[in-house]
Formats: C-alpha cells, sequence, structure tokens
C-alpha cells in the first residue's frame, strides 16, 4: 500500500478509523452478508437526515408489467408541475438501497429545491445485468410520461447517481435520447463508465482508497458475465455516439479508482458537443459525497450538485 500522502489529512484519517473496525471486505462475504452489513453502516459518516415537508413512497411502472419501489422527497409540501430528478443509488449494482442513500436524497432535494425521486431498483445477482439498467430507464420513462400524476414536470427532468448509480445515469441518459425523451441533465457523481477497470487510476488506487480491486471484481462477477462488460449499457464509454444526449455535471474524486474513466466519459461528451461540467475533488476518495459528518468536501460538493440542478431544471 502506497502511503496515502496525495490524501487530505482528513480523508486520511478516517480511513485509518475505518480500517479500525474489524470486518471482513465485501468480496469474502456473500451478497446477502454484504447488503446487510451496508445497509448498518451506510449513512454512519452521512448528515442527519435533513427534515422535508414531503418524503412518501412511490410505485413506478416495470415493463414486464410488474412494479418498482421508489421515493419522492420534496423540499415544497405541494407539488405542482415541480421539476424532478431522478436518482439511482450506487452500490456496485449488488447493494445499496432507498435506506442507504436517503441522507443523500434529502440533502439534494434541500438544497436544488427539485423533488428527488429514488429508485430502489432489483439488485444483483439475483437480478444481473441489463436489469438495472432496464429499471431505471422505465422509472424515468415512467417520471417523463406521468410525472403529472405526482406533481411533477416531466419536461424539467434529471437523471443523476453515484458509482454504479451514475454508470446508469449515464446509460440512461443514451436511453433518453435514442427514445426522443426530453432530459435537461444528467448528474454523474463518481460514475464507472469502462468495461474492464483497466485505467491508470484503477492500478494507482488498487488498495488502500476505500474501494479496492478486489470488490471492484466481486461486484462486476455478480452483475455482469465477462463477455458482456464490452456492452455500452455496462460500459457507457463504448456507446457508439454520443452526440446530442443531455448536458453533464460530472463530481469526480481525485483518490478514486474510478478517476480515469470519469474524466474520459467527460472528455468524450465535450467531443461529442454535450455542455459539460466538471468538479474534481482533491485528495478525497470515492464515496465521499456521502461522508458529510466528517467532510467539509461533502458539503461543498452536494452544494455542487445543487446548483447543477438549479442551472438546469428551474
Amino acid at each position: 500500500m502506497r502511503g496515502r500522502d496525495d490524501l487530505l489529512p482528513a480523508m486520511r484519517e478516517l480511513l485509518e478509523r475505518i480500517e479500525r473496525v474489524p470486518q471482513p471486505p465485501f468480496h469474502e462475504r456473500s451478497a446477502q452478508q454484504a447488503r446487510a452489513t451496508y445497509e448498518r453502516s451506510a449513512e454512519v459518516l452521512d448528515q442527519p437526515r435533513q427534515p422535508l415537508p414531503v418524503v412518501q413512497p412511490l410505485t413506478l411502472p416495470r415493463r414486464d408489467g410488474g412494479t418498482l419501489a421508489a421515493r419522492l422527497y420534496s423540499p415544497v409540501a405541494v407539488l405542482k408541475h415541480t421539476p424532478a430528478l431522478l436518482y439511482l443509488h450506487g452500490g456496485g449494482f449488488t447493494v445499496g438501497s432507498l435506506e442507504t442513500h436517503d441522507s443523500l436524497c434529502r440533502q439534494m432535494a434541500y438544497r436544488s429545491g427539485v423533488a428527488v425521486v429514488s429508485l430502489d431498483y432489483r439488485l444483483a445477482p439475483e437480478h444481473r445485468f441489463p436489469t438495472a439498467v432496464d429499471d431505471s430507464f422505465d422509472a424515468l420513462a415512467a417520471l417523463s410520461q406521468s410525472g403529472s400524476q405526482w406533481g411533477l414536470d416531466g419536461t424539467r427532468l434529471a437523471v443523476g447517481g453515484d458509482s454504479a448509480g451514475g454508470t446508469l445515469a449515464a446509460v440512461c441518459a443514451i436511453m433518453a435520447r435514442d427514445a426522443g425523451m426530453a432530459l435537461r441533465l444528467q448528474l454523474l457523481i463518481t460514475p464507472g463508465t469502462t468495461a474492464h477497470a483497466d485505467t491508470m487510476s484503477h492500478e494507482r488506487y488498487a488498495r488502500g482508497y476505500l474501494l479496492d480491486a478486489r470488490t471492484i471484481e466481486w461486484f462486476f462477477a455478480h452483475y455482469i458475465d465477462r463477455e458482456q462488460r464490452s456492452d455500452w449499457r455496462f460500459a457507457p464509454l463504448n456507446a457508439e455516439s454520443l452526440d446530442g444526449v443531455a448536458p453533464a455535471a460530472v463530481l469526480l474524486a481525485e483518490c478514486d479508482p474510478l478517476l480515469d474513466e470519469g474524466v474520459a466519459y467527460a472528455d468524450r461528451l465535450r467531443m461529442a458537443g454535450v455542455p459539460v461540467q466538471l468538479e474534481l475533488v482533491r485528495g478525497v476518495v470515492h464515496d465521499f459525497i456521502k461522508m458529510g459528518r466528517a467532510l467539509r468536501q461533502a458539503h461543498q460538493a452536494q452544494d455542487w450538485c445543487a446548483q447543477a440542478l438549479k442551472d438546469a431544471l428551474w
């Protein structure tokens, strides 16, 4: 392991505290065990859950006739033509839920003034690729076509997410373009965009920076067959064209295995003529945006995301 001198002192101290907690890593557990651990720990470093006038369950339709659970957050009590963000949680397509990202979604709604719909898409290994993609786009289509039944404006819509959720958001933006769906913004927080975790940042931050190489491979193995990994719905950097997709706000962490692919995706979007805002936060690791109890950079990142949403949707 490197000396981690590239980390901010507060970030390095926080990682040392996390590492002192005796628990096996995800890649030594079953998916069910990892989920239970993540449910217990995901919000330990998050800010306390911000009170909001509206926090309520939603049910969204799936293409196969089933339904998807979701949760609506609003900073105003009465929703009427309110712009909305569909939020897709991180967790390697294998862990994560409405609960693990509740605090973050509350902050997004509170700071931006827009409604946030958090989606409980189906997880691997029970539901392998492309189930999470299909669920995410089905939810986006439902908000676009029928958002008014919940007081939402389907013409002022954004999609966003962190980590694996950022991947899903990028894919949804491409699918929205292809479907002729109005989409104002794609908010990509430390997204994965490549097929094989083979960039320099994956090598540089393979161990000792929270999200390590063995855990990434564990996530991938649960979600998708190796021969499928070049599919652009898993690796959006492989999409044939990004022309005409929604403007992007891309938030990256410097000490993150996913850094290089996030930069590459932002560059690819720019080359396609897509407006891109790129924010690189120095000295922090993957998932830092959910560490607001310990890092001021998490608050600043949430403000940056909120401003991007305000600019795009209001």
